[in-house]
């Protein structure tokens, strides 16, 4: 009878350890689905550092618990109606451009609640299924098994239904992304970030196309820490042809440098030779 018994078991643990293994399953792609919403949930830095800024983020995310990474979730992303962003932009050098892009889903306060107590009793499922679902089943009788059936079909039918739900929170960050994207691809857009020219037509000096192009004429040409203006002016039509005084509302390069304020300029004899020199501002000139 013993045996009977032994081999009667074998089935319904079998169908335990599918039934278990699915939900883990579901679980794993719900906790990967997060950890991308999350990395990808707000990006900044400057040109330089923000092609690494999202490994940085995906990393970042990558060891934290279900827990951990839901806190983050409803805290950063799905936040209660009123709360404003925290203004988390780090200090930059002035003649850099720096990116900052958050995605934020808001809610009012009884749903924001709601939702995080829902959330609470996944991350508490999850920790029993993980850490505990042997403690509360006796998985070596039948009956065992048949109960602990009928709880984890019941546990995988949360898990999915939280799974769905987080899905079309995502659908809802791929609709802005996509939508920044489009502003990113857009002539205004690259027009900011490439030469400093806002949508209103304000010049942004420190981080305008010439004063960079200028920048790059000062290393190439200087002489004692000083470039000919008219020099200058020449290797950037040759390097840089786009970038023009007409481009900033100049007349003339000398209006760039006045306008620009971020070099000093002196009429002299250099090396040999007069006319408009100019050079960075030193700091004792600052």
């Amino acid at each position: 009878m013993a045996v009977m018994d032994q081999a009667d078991i074998v089935g319904p643990q079998h169908e335990v350890q599918q039934l278990l293994g699915r939900c883990l399953l579901r679980l794993q792609q719900y906790e990967r689905l997060l950890k991308k919403m999350i990395a990808t949930q707000k990006l900044s830095g400057t040109t330089v550092t923000l092609p690494h800024a999202l490994d940085a983020r995906n990393a970042e995310a990558s060891d934290k618990t279900l827990g951990t990474l839901i806190g983050r979730l409803m805290s950063d992303y799905i936040t209660k109606e009123g709360n404003e962003p925290p203004d988390d932009t780090p200090d930059h050098s002035r003649d850099s451009i720096h990116f900052s892009f958050r995605m934020q889903l808001n809610l009012p306060t009884q749903s924001h609640e709601a939702l995080k107590a829902d959330l609470r009793e996944l991350v508490t499922l999850r920790n029993t299924l993980v850490h505990h679902f042997i403690e509360q089943h006796d998985l070596w009788t039948v009956d065992g098994c048949l109960r602990a059936q009928d709880a984890l079909t019941r546990s995988y039918a949360e898990i999915d239904r939280h799974f769905e739900q987080l899905i079309v929170f995502a659908g809802h960050m791929n609709e802005v992304r996509q939508a920044a994207a489009e502003l990113i691809q857009s002539p205004q857009f690259r027009d900011m970030v490439i030469n400093g020219i806002g949508p209103d037509g304000q010049i942004h000096w420190p981080i305008a196309g010439i004063v960079g192009a200028l920048r790059e004429a000062l290393q190439e040409l200087s002489i004692d820490g000083w470039v000919n203006l008219d020099a200058a002016a020449r290797w950037v039509s040759e390097h840089q042809p786009q970038q023009t005084p007409q481009k900033y509302g100049c007349s003339r390069w000398r209006q760039v440098i006045h306008e620009s304020g971020q070099f000093e300029l002196r009429r002299f004899t250099h090396n040999g030779q007069f006319g408009a020199w100019y050079r960075e501002w030193s700091k004792a000139a600052d």
